[in-house]
Protein backbone atom coordinates (compact mmCIF):
# COMPACT_ATOMS: atom_id res chain seq x y z
CA UNK A 1 0.00 0.00 0.00
CA UNK A 2 1.43 3.79 -1.14
CA UNK A 3 1.70 6.43 1.61
CA UNK A 4 -0.76 7.97 -0.50
CA UNK A 5 -3.42 4.91 0.26
CA UNK A 6 -2.77 4.85 3.73
CA UNK A 7 -2.99 8.62 4.07
CA UNK A 8 -6.55 8.36 2.59
CA UNK A 9 -7.43 5.74 4.68
CA UNK A 10 -6.18 6.89 7.78
CA UNK A 11 -8.59 10.36 6.66
CA UNK A 12 -11.37 8.27 6.26
CA UNK A 13 -11.02 6.33 9.40
CA UNK A 14 -10.66 9.21 11.09
CA UNK A 15 -12.14 11.98 9.19
CA UNK A 16 -10.95 16.09 8.75
CA UNK A 17 -7.23 15.92 10.51
CA UNK A 18 -5.36 18.70 9.16
CA UNK A 19 -1.98 16.63 9.88
CA UNK A 20 -3.03 13.77 7.38
CA UNK A 21 -4.13 16.62 5.04
CA UNK A 22 -1.22 18.27 5.18
CA UNK A 23 0.84 15.44 4.86
CA UNK A 24 -1.57 14.12 1.88
CA UNK A 25 -1.13 17.41 0.22
CA UNK A 26 2.54 17.25 -0.23
CA UNK A 27 2.63 13.44 -0.98
CA UNK A 28 0.20 14.70 -3.77
CA UNK A 29 2.80 17.54 -4.93
CA UNK A 30 6.19 14.86 -4.99
CA UNK A 31 4.10 12.89 -7.70
CA UNK A 32 2.95 16.20 -10.05
CA UNK A 33 -0.51 16.26 -8.20
CA UNK A 34 -0.33 20.02 -7.78
CA UNK A 35 -4.40 21.02 -8.37
CA UNK A 36 -4.92 17.85 -5.44
CA UNK A 37 -2.83 19.46 -3.59
CA UNK A 38 -4.16 22.56 -3.77
CA UNK A 39 -7.30 21.84 -3.04
CA UNK A 40 -6.35 19.71 0.27
CA UNK A 41 -4.37 22.79 1.54
CA UNK A 42 -7.23 25.20 0.64
CA UNK A 43 -9.59 22.89 2.41
CA UNK A 44 -7.37 22.98 5.53
CA UNK A 45 -6.57 26.68 5.77
CA UNK A 46 -10.35 27.13 5.60
CA UNK A 47 -11.23 24.84 8.62
CA UNK A 48 -7.98 25.71 10.88
CA UNK A 49 -6.61 28.76 9.74
CA UNK A 50 -3.84 28.20 12.21
CA UNK A 51 -2.09 25.51 10.69
CA UNK A 52 0.83 27.93 9.77
CA UNK A 53 2.78 24.85 8.02
CA UNK A 54 0.62 24.78 4.85
CA UNK A 55 0.67 28.28 4.25
CA UNK A 56 4.23 28.14 3.04
CA UNK A 57 3.96 24.95 1.23
CA UNK A 58 0.86 25.85 -0.72
CA UNK A 59 2.53 29.09 -1.36
CA UNK A 60 5.48 27.47 -3.27
CA UNK A 61 2.49 25.92 -5.06
CA UNK A 62 1.09 28.39 -6.11
CA UNK A 63 4.27 29.88 -7.09
CA UNK A 64 5.79 26.67 -9.06
CA UNK A 65 1.94 26.59 -11.49
CA UNK A 66 2.75 30.87 -12.18
CA UNK A 67 -0.10 32.16 -9.42
CA UNK A 68 2.71 34.60 -7.91
CA UNK A 69 -0.25 37.25 -6.78
CA UNK A 70 -2.04 34.53 -4.99
CA UNK A 71 1.37 33.02 -3.72
CA UNK A 72 1.96 36.73 -2.13
CA UNK A 73 -2.06 36.99 -0.31
CA UNK A 74 -1.29 33.33 1.40
CA UNK A 75 2.38 33.99 2.08
CA UNK A 76 0.81 37.31 3.97
CA UNK A 77 -2.19 35.02 5.59
CA UNK A 78 0.30 33.03 6.76
CA UNK A 79 2.63 35.27 8.52
CA UNK A 80 -0.98 37.17 10.13
CA UNK A 81 -1.41 33.64 11.78
CA UNK A 82 2.05 33.12 12.84
CA UNK A 83 2.51 36.21 14.22
CA UNK A 84 -1.04 35.74 15.95
CA UNK A 85 0.52 32.48 17.50
CA UNK A 86 4.06 33.75 18.57
CA UNK A 87 5.35 31.71 15.93
CA UNK A 88 9.15 33.33 15.00
CA UNK A 89 10.26 30.76 13.30
CA UNK A 90 7.58 30.26 10.70
CA UNK A 91 6.54 33.90 10.47
CA UNK A 92 10.58 34.05 9.24
CA UNK A 93 10.19 30.86 6.75
CA UNK A 94 6.82 33.04 5.21
CA UNK A 95 9.38 36.50 5.35
CA UNK A 96 11.76 34.84 3.32
CA UNK A 97 9.42 33.04 0.71
CA UNK A 98 7.59 36.43 0.34
CA UNK A 99 10.52 38.22 -0.19
CA UNK A 100 12.07 35.88 -3.13
CA UNK A 101 9.11 36.18 -4.82
CA UNK A 102 8.75 39.54 -4.77
CA UNK A 103 12.35 40.40 -5.92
Amino acid sequence: MSRIDKLLEYIKSSGPDSFLQHALALEYIKIGKDPEARNLFNELLLREPTYVGSYYHLGKLLERVGDGEKAIRIYRRGMEEAKRAGDQHSYNELQGALDDLEE
